[in-house]
């Protein structure tokens, strides 16, 4: 049994990381929301990693609330990265064609580090 979604937040030097664990969907989507949220409300260009690489299931509701957010990082000219692995996120990415739209990484190491590359 999956456990219900935790979400913990952290900043990176820089950037804010979300790392969610457990399903992402319509139950647990708004806590995730209230989550970003609190990260995007101060104003200013943000810099933000998802690790979403415990993350078994996502439904629609769920990727709603990730094109929304993509949506509100690049309205305040910000970045948004995803850390997925092999799975469900991933197949989801690219059967709906959004994997063209998410910048991904397969590690948090590696999402972290494509910051650092850009500073």
């Amino acid at each position: 049994m999956v456990p219900a979604l935790n979400v913990r937040t952290w900043r990176d030097d820089s950037c804010t990381v979300i790392k969610a664990e457990g399903e992402l969907d319509m139950a647990s989507a708004p806590r995730f929301r209230a989550a970003i949220d609190e990260v995007l409300d101060p104003p200013g260009r943000p810099c933000l990693v998802m690790d979403l690489t415990e993350v078994p299931f996502c439904d629609s509701v769920g990727l709603g609330v990730l094109v929304g957010t993509l949506a509100r990082v690049r309205d305040a000219r910000g970045r948004l990265v995803l850390v997925t692995a092999p799975g469900m996120i991933t197949h989801l990415l690219t059967i709906t064609n959004l994997d063209r739209h998410f910048e991904t990484c397969g590690s948090l190491h590696e999402a972290l580090a494509t910051f650092d590359a850009a500073a």
